[in-house]
């Protein structure tokens, strides 16, 4: 399929450049040459993926969902918040640790992505892998990428929040289109190889993902066992958000000025999902 610079010429070309677009969605650049090689990606039976719209909780997902896959009895949320969980499950799209890598793991194998689903291996359009995506209410979600935008130097964002807010809703940040992404694998819900579940749902019904989580990934618990399983993932979770919390903390200006700007810049933002 043919890829083209993403030409943008209302906004600052030293941040447009750090894109391209291909079939209409703005990706980063590292994923140029390599879109028809992840489509033709293999998948196993076994594979479990974990696939979000960027700062949609990925990170404490694949916490929890590491901790669920090695059972009540496999996993101490101690000794994994101690372990590089990035170095666990690769991001497929990104340069390292590639594709040819990823492709030869052992099974079972926890692959990331946050591709859009039809950019995702055909496979796994076919039922193939099982693939849990979360959802994040995109008021708090274009905070957190904002944020992340102007800590990330090789983004170079210097831009007001407001603009950001804009190229949010005209699809001009990287992975495209938060609405369409979420909507692609809201239709996808009652896939047999998809699970969908929302980052809010974490801290309202913990109990309730950790047993969908468990179903999903064949991890067979007990009441006892599940009860444990639940509290891992609860001490698990609180350990990630007092990490998170040190890191907001001193951004807390910023934080409450652009949570102050979503109300207004971003009022029609609605999930698609009821």
């Amino acid at each position: 399929m043919a890829e083209s610079e993403a030409d943008t010429p209302s906004t600052p070309i030293d941040f447009d450049s750090k894109y391209f677009e291909y079939e209409g969605v703005r990706l980063p650049p590292f994923c140029r040459g390599k879109m028809e090689e992840v489509r033709e990606f293999s998948l196993r039976g076994s594979d479990v993926w974990i696939v979000t719209y960027p700062k949609s909780g990925t990170s404490l997902l694949q916490e929890v969902v590491y901790l669920v896959s090695q059972g009540a009895d496999g996993g101490d949320p101690d000794e994994i918040g101690l372990l590089n969980i990035d170095e666990q499950l690769p991001v497929l799209e990104y340069p390292t640790p590639g594709l040819d890598i990823i492709q030869e793991l052992t099974s079972p194998r926890l692959i990331k992505s946050h591709l859009p689903y039809r950019f995702l291996p055909k496979a796994m359009h076919h039922g193939e892998a099982k693939v849990i995506y979360m959802a994040r209410n995109p008021k708090d979600l274009v905070v957190s990428y904002y944020q992340f935008h102007r800590s990330l130097r090789t983004m170079s964002y210097r831009g007001t929040f407001q603009e950001f807010c804009r190229r949010f809703m005209n699809d001009k940040l990287g992975y495209g289109s938060w609405f369409e992404h979420v909507q692609e694998f809201w239709e996808h819900r009652d896939d047999l190889n998809v699970l969908f579940l929302k980052y809010e749902d974490m801290y309202k019904d913990l109990g309730t993902m950790v047993k969908q989580l468990s179903r999903f990934l064949d991890v067979t618990c007990d009441k006892v066992q599940l009860e444990v399983l639940v509290e891992h993932c609860n001490q698990l979770i609180e350990q990630c958000c007092k990490s998170e919390a040190l890191s907001v903390y001193r951004d807390l200006t910023v934080a409450l000025l652009s949570v102050i700007q979503v109300v207004s810049v971003c009022g029609r933002m609605s999930s698609p999902c009821p």
